[in-house]
């Protein structure tokens, strides 16, 4: 019985819900989008069609004027940061300010 292993190429066809833990958008004029991974940041270019998708996906919620977390990848909500994974990687966690980390507990724990 042999198992078949889907070689995904996560540059190219990573899914949003699934593979991203948290986005970044650079000025709207450039379309320049930072996606981020578990272990890996993408930078993309992204129509104005594509960038307003993006912002109505329901999975994430804007923290900053530029950032958006997957509320679905969250795995703490401490000490002014949210954290995705563990706690001492600091690669994977986004500052948030007090007043969005109350509002982003209460949505976390409808979620959770």
């Amino acid at each position: 019985m042999g198992i078949a292993f889907e070689n995904k190429n996560v540059y190219e066809d990573f899914e949003i819900d699934q593979d991203i833990l948290f986005f970044k958008v650079g000025a709207r004029a450039q379309g320049l989008v930072s996606f981020h991974g578990s272990n890996y940041n993408i930078k993309k270019r992204m129509t104005s069609e594509q960038l307003s998708t993006l912002f109505a996906h329901t999975n994430f919620v804007k923290i900053k004027s530029d950032c958006f977390v997957n509320i679905g990848k969250i795995t703490a909500i401490e000490n002014d940061n949210v954290y995705f994974g563990e706690k001492s990687n600091e690669n994977k966690r986004v500052p948030v300010s007090r007043w969005k980390q109350n509002r982003l507990k209460h949505l976390w724990q409808q979620v959770n």
